[in-house]
């Protein structure tokens, strides 16, 4: 292979000891952040736990990293066969979809990502943006459904055949949950047997406070995400994943279950809600015969790395080569020691795919995810500590991107790495109307969502 391992405890940057991650159940999960917190931050204030999370949470090999050395170019490994193969697992129902969207859109100050309603905003009106009356979960969903239908029609096939061997599971909110299922009732699944559209409500937690020399959950503090690495860790455990009857019933799934189904994927793809090239492109056929082909090979994860945008640099994940380690590593924006945007180069594009993705999970089950730390307050804590209480907590903040640590992950980037194109900030909103436009631009997508998303449409 062309990326070599080490070790779990240096793959993943855990720190050894008693407290280790148990992700039997959401109880176990709470109890192991408890005693993570008395294990590292005993006898500290939540001021001193945030004055040492820079370096708590800092990559161990930080100071040594250089560029990348071992990246795959996409159209080097590319042949007819691949991207044949890659539509022929398609059609077969051999690829499970996933789709991120229990974030809240903290920095668009516009709720659940899922439930944004993006002709509503004054910025598409001012642009003359005639856009469809869909929200943003709908648009996501549906381009992927569009997209499937229009392969299967090329192929000669019943879409509604090809749909019904379709597997998804959207990750939402707690907040936002029977809005999105109540939706997802009207629409029919988009097509899918209700037994094949998943759904995971990733909880939210108080945060954790000291008092009388332990931490414990404080009820006073703020519910919030613990991240994207919780959800990918959730999704694991024992009746987490769950799907409705067709009478909104919910029916969970054992941990058993579900490892079933990802058993029968050859490939797992997540998706995140805010990808902007995505609204006109949801499949890529040479990613994803790369994908299967790295599969055959023992890999577990495929991660794109793009370049990041000179004129308006952002954080994520930064690829480089790790000397002590001999490869390639993603290293999340948590464990940068506040590295500056501009300072990173080469970033994952999100896109990941797992092959084999059974086996994928199972690792992450029996091992976790390094636990970086933030401490946040409900409200900024008044200068000289008054102004009254201010409430805050230590939360855990995981991340989904670590799983490159735990398993054989090939990195790959395109011939021409176009920049990352994301709704993040209010900056990215005119651009993320102007995809939109193109979208319902697409021959036939009107139409498609008035048939499909007619429940969306009003």
């Amino acid at each position: 292979m062309e990326t070599s391992g080490d070790s779990a405890p240096a793959r993943t940057g855990r720190r050894p000891g008693p407290a280790e991650l148990d992700l039997q159940s959401q109880a176990s999960y709470l109890e192991s952040c408890r005693r993570l917190a008395d294990e590292h931050f005993a006898g500290l204030s939540l001021a001193e736990v945030e004055a040492v999370s820079r370096d708590y949470n800092a990559y161990p090999h930080l100071e040594d990293l250089e560029a990348p050395r071992n990246l795959m170019v996409l159209e080097d490994r590319l042949d007819g066969r691949l991207q044949d193969q890659a539509r022929r697992a398609v059609l077969d129902g051999l690829v499970f979809w996933e789709h991120a969207a229990a974030g809240e859109a903290v920095r668009l100050n516009m709720g659940p990502k899922c439930l944004i309603r993006p002709h509503r905003l004054p910025e598409a009106r001012a642009a003359g943006r005639d856009l469809l009356p869909l929200t943003l979960g709908a648009r996501h969903l549906g381009q992927l459904i569009f997209e499937i239908r229009a392969l299967a029609e090329e192929a000669g096939l019943d879409p509604g055949r090809v749909l019904a061997r379709q597997k998804m599971l959207l990750v939402v909110n707690e907040a936002s949950q029977k809005e999105i299922q109540a939706r997802l009732l009207k629409s029919a699944f988009l097509g899918l047997p209700p037994e094949n559209f998943l759904l995971l409500a990733q909880r939210a937690f108080p945060g954790l406070s000291p008092r009388d020399g332990r931490w414990r959950f404080d009820p006073r503090t703020a519910r919030r995400l613990h991240n994207h690495g919780q959800m990918a860790m959730q999704k694991t455990m024992d009746r987490q994943v769950y799907h409705l009857d067709a009478a909104g019933r919910v029916r969970r799934l054992s941990q058993a279950a579900y490892f079933g189904l990802l058993d029968e994927a050859a490939d797992l793809v997540s998706y995140n809600i805010e990808d902007l090239g995505y609204l006109t492109r949801a499949l890529d056929f040479g990613t994803l015969g790369l994908a299967l082909a790295l599969g055959e090979k023992g890999y577990g994860m495929s991660m794109e790395i793009v370049a990041n945008n000179p004129e308006r640099p952002i954080k994520g994940g930064l690829c480089a080569y790790d000397p002590r380690l001999g490869r390639d590593v993603v290293v999340e924006s948590f464990r940068l020691r506040d590295r500056p945007p501009e300072k990173i180069s080469h970033l994952n594009k999100n896109f990941n795919h797992y092959p084999r993705p059974g086996r994928v999970f199972r690792e992450l089950h029996e091992k976790g995810l390094f636990m970086p730390v933030a401490v946040k307050y409900d409200r900024p804590p008044a200068p000289g500590g008054g102004g009254g209480p201010s409430p805050g907590g230590l939360y855990y903040q995981p991340v989904q991107g670590d799983l490159n640590f735990l398993v054989e992950t090939a990195f790959f980037t395109r011939r021409t790495p176009a920049p990352v194109r994301a709704w993040k900030e209010p900056a990215d909103s005119p651009a993320a109307l102007a995809a939109m436009a193109l979208q319902d631009a697409q021959p036939g997508f009107r139409d498609f969502a008035q048939k499909n998303l007619r429940f969306e449409v009003h």
